[in-house]
């Protein structure tokens, strides 16, 4: 992973303090997505339409990940499942995540996915959100040393050679990067694709990734954080780029380029960049991002601080700011409502795989 995020390779160890993967935490996430994995509808698909006799139901458009109200959140629901049980084989809902993974991963379902991004109308479909995720799953089930996930590994494996090959045609021709906080977020886009193209030893995408970062980047200063968050983010713009960039730049270089582009960073400013986000409805799909916002700024500011030396100025802001929006997140992943639990839990496994900071 370049400048790499935990590798896939092995479950984090267990951070010396503060919030982990626990037993008890995995079974709870792993019963969420277990309720979502087959949960045909509410469904959004994204699907476009050519004719009548397209008109199909989303599992007929997807039969390996139809649930979770969407494909994207279908697939990191799966890429959660399997991250929980590697972490905790002695699951107690271990019975019941093989038996989805079994059911939704076979080689006939992923053809028919894989089938359905070789749609002329499907050039777009989930770029670049659901392309990452879905090399996320990939990567994760590629270094599990276990004879389900291989199998599991050897099915998605065309689907995820369409996927970065899309990276590596797509990127050159996307002139400007897109810095929203939500799904077009090209950033967070290729963060998890450098991580799959490490893990995996695709020395094309990583080449290309590196490229595009640097492209897209490299020259950013003052980043306008201050304006963060936006109403529906459930990414932040600045620390997704800064995330992505750890991983690109060498240790020393990415130093120079943080204090630079987020020069506010060591006496805590802007506040709102630093301080959790407030949520006021949690049934209201958009408005319940911002749950998901407090979870993704904090394994960004975790993966930061893996690349910052311990002398950083920065680094009390960092940490403490990274506790804060570890904290508020962790309390509403299981809020009772189906707009946030359906995909929560997937963001709150990514935080707590990252190593807790000192």
């Amino acid at each position: 992973m370049g400048l790499a995020a935990v590798p896939a390779a092995e479950p984090p160890a267990p951070a010396p303090r503060g919030e982990t993967l626990t037993r008890e935490r995995a079974s709870a996430f792993a019963k969420l997505a277990l309720k979502g994995a087959r949960k045909e509808f509410p469904n959004k698909t994204g699907h476009v339409q050519l004719d009548a006799a397209d008109m199909k139901t989303p599992k007929g458009l997807h039969p390996a990940f139809y649930g979770c109200y969407d494909w994207h959140s279908a697939v990191h629901g799966h890429w959660m499942l399997v991250r929980v049980l590697r972490a905790h084989p002695d699951l107690p809902d271990a019975k019941g995540v093989r038996a989805v993974l079994a059911e939704h991963l076979t080689a006939e379902n992923l053809k028919a996915e894989t089938d359905y991004f070789n749609r002329g109308e499907a050039k777009s479909f989930e770029r670049p959100y659901g392309w990452a995720w879905l090399l996320k799953l990939a990567e994760e089930l590629h270094t599990w040393d276990d004879p389900d996930a291989k199998k599991w590994a050897a099915n998605l494996k065309p689907l995820a050679g369409l996927i970065a090959n899309r990276y590596v045609e797509f990127f050159p021709k996307q002139t400007y990067p897109i810095r929203a906080g939500v799904h077009s977020n090209t950033a967070f886009g290729l963060t998890f694709a450098h991580d799959y193209a490490v893990t995996t030893g695709n020395k094309k995408l990583r080449a290309a990734i590196e490229d595009r970062a640097r492209a897209y980047y490299a020259k950013d200063a003052d980043a306008p954080a201050r304006w963060e968050p936006d109403g529906a983010d459930f990414l932040s713009p600045s620390l997704c780029e800064a995330d992505l960039m750890r991983r690109v730049l060498p240790p020393a270089e990415f130093r120079d380029w943080f204090h630079k582009y987020l020069p506010g960073a060591v006496k805590g400013e802007p506040a709102t960049l630093f301080a959790p986000a407030t949520v006021t409805d949690r049934t209201d799909p958009q408005l319940v991002h911002l749950d998901g916002l407090n979870l993704s700024r904090a394994w960004c500011l975790r993966g930061i601080l893996t690349s910052l030396p311990k002398d950083d100025p920065a680094r009390a802001v960092l940490v403490a700011s990274a506790a804060k929006h570890a904290e508020a997140g962790l309390k509403h992943v299981a809020s009772g409502d189906y707009a946030g639990e359906h995909w929560l839990a997937s963001f709150a496994v990514w935080m707590l795989a990252l190593p807790t900071p000192e």
